[in-house]
């Protein structure tokens, strides 16, 4: 999402000479993206003139670039009885309420924009962007085309269009509006990536050349050099150069991996401390239905999740939510609360104190019962809590989704994620990663066997009804065909690499690694010498 214009220009009572300078260099500061110095400069006009609306408003910006929603969210509402009919200003507060967590007031204050002014276009796409994230998707769709109707040269709400669509699994549309923000932009690195990113389109040597001058460009952000680096290594692929394509990766990863952090070692230590404190047994649950409205799907990336999720979405019975992130966040207020880090608080909890999560758990995640009994949580950490899930949840369901190591190691090197995954950058932190997800994925199958369900990617390829037909069983759900044709079941699926691959029949050749020759051979001893079985 965007922010709209700062409030200068508006109306306003004048201010004493030191007032009006202090407000100057805030909006000098503000120009040149210096928001401390902006920070300062308003605090200093508003401790002469207090409650000032346009510092007021202006504090609100600032805050908001710099993160802090909390005080933007009350900047913005203390200035809101003085522009009450003011579009930009709903917006602005529509944006950091949604980044605390106020959906409903925060759609509220953006469709109250689009009312406010149905002309604007960054109104509708600010709306349309929200909506998209709440997986909303028929109704963001509709909001983003009217951006693009009032202005078709808006290139962020084509963006969105497209990832939006392709959500959807209207492919055809994504791949045309990505290629129509190429057209108006050949260089822009979101629109190439985008493309890539549907993993049904295939580049041909024009485009590698395209992609080939816009990565020749000076002064590229580093993002989008690693945006454009990853898609050229798949038009690589695609003319069928393997090694220079483990290059074009090679590079793209190793600038991605300046940019983010990873600890290997303080990772491993986690894992040690998980397994060691959920060995012992937990307090008997209070009610040991609790949770029995939830399966959980946990996983490494690119190993096949979402397509286990399209499977259940499929059932008449069970809601798909996507990736959501409700189970790390209660863990995460639990460790604020008792300040300590986890799992070391664990063994301090009452069964209580663990009933208490869990019903915190399903008042957060309530949204996604509201037409279904049951909803799938798929999420890439919570195998590290699966132990915590179950304590909080003890009628959950898990199920762990696994691919052969090699090729979920090269699947995620070759994919651009945020910053957030940091050991995706480097195969042997990636082979540790693995090494460390199977140590603990296996502890928990043996720690709750009649709860945990282990799922190789493989056999469910190989054979998929009677896979599915365990799979159903194990959630206590009965058989339905329409889980084997998963494939037809229209919602909304937001990973994107996975969108257009779900809503296709199972697939035998996604197997890559070999392609790779002894580019991979180091990966392939590490997780050798770690005991894994390979392919």
């Amino acid at each position: 999402m965007t922010e709209p214009r700062s409030a200068h220009d508006m109306p306003r009572q004048p201010l004493s000479a030191q007032a009006e300078r202090m407000l100057a260099q805030a909006r000098e500061a503000w120009s040149r993206h210096a928001f401390d110095a902006a920070e300062r400069s308003l605090i200093g006009v508003l401790a002469l003139v207090p409650n000032e609306p346009t510092a007021t408003r202006m504090l609100g910006m600032v805050s908001q670039r710099r993160g802090n929603h909390t005080q933007a969210i009350d900047c913005f509402q203390r200035v809101l009885p003085v522009w009450p009919h003011d579009s930009d200003l709903h917006v602005c507060l529509g944006i950091a309420l949604f980044e605390r967590g106020s959906i409903d007031q925060a759609l509220a204050h953006m469709r109250q924009a689009c009312e406010l002014q149905p002309q604007s276009a960054p109104a509708w796409f600010n709306f349309g962007e929200a909506l998209a994230r709440v997986t909303r998707t028929a109704e963001a769709v509709a909001a983003l085309h009217r951006a693009l109707e009032l202005d078709p040269a808006h290139v962020p709400a084509r963006l969105s269009l497209s990832k939006a669509q392709a959500s959807l699994g209207e492919i055809d549309h994504a791949v045309a509006g990505f290629r129509e923000v190429l057209r108006r932009d050949p260089v822009n690195a979101e629109g190439w990536f985008g493309l890539s990113n549907l993993n049904t389109v295939r580049f041909d040597a024009t485009d590698a050349a395209s992609l080939q001058r816009a990565l020749a460009r000076e002064g590229l952000p580093a993002r989008h050099r690693e945006l454009l680096g990853f898609t050229l290594a798949k038009a690589q692929e695609d003319q069928g150069d393997y090694r220079e394509a483990f290059e074009t990766f090679r590079r793209a990863n190793a600038s991605r991996r300046e940019r983010v952090t990873w600890d290997a070692a303080g990772e491993r230590r986690r894992v040690d401390a998980i397994q060691r404190i959920f060995a012992n047994d937990m307090p008997a649950p209070l009610d040991p239905g609790l949770g029995r409205e939830v399966i959980f799907i946990v996983s490494i990336p690119r190993s096949g999740s979402t397509l286990v999720e399209q499977i259940l979405a499929s059932h008449p019975d069970v809601e798909g939510a996507n990736e959501i992130k409700d189970m790390p966040e209660v863990i995460d207020a639990e460790t604020r609360r008792r300040h300590s880090a986890f799992p070391l608080w664990a063994p301090d909890a009452s069964a209580g104190d663990w009933q208490r999560l869990g019903r915190e758990y399903l008042v957060r995640t309530a949204l996604w019962r509201k037409v279904k009994p049951r909803f799938t949580d798929k999420s890439l950490v919570t195998w590290y809590l699966v132990g915590a899930a179950l304590t909080m949840l003890p009628a959950a369901r898990v199920v762990i989704v696994r691919r052969d190591p090699v090729e979920t190691c090269l699947a995620c090197y070759r994919q651009c994620f945020t910053e957030q995954t940091g050991f995706t950058c480097d195969l042997d932190e990636m082979a540790d990663y693995c090494i460390d997800f199977t140590r603990l994925t296996r502890f928990w199958l043996q720690r709750y066997p009649d709860r945990v369900l282990d799922l190789p990617y493989e056999s469910l390829v190989d054979e998929p009804e009677p896979v599915i037909r365990r799979l159903l069983d194990f959630c206590d759900l009965p058989f339905d065909p329409a889980c084997l044709a998963f494939h037809k079941t229209a919602r909304t699926v937001l990973s994107a690499p996975s969108a257009a691959q779900v809503r296709q029949p199972l697939r035998r050749d996604t197997a890559r690694s070999a392609r790779y020759g002894d580019k991979l051979d180091g990966l392939r001893q590490r997780l050798r010498d770690a005991g894994l079985p390979l392919e």
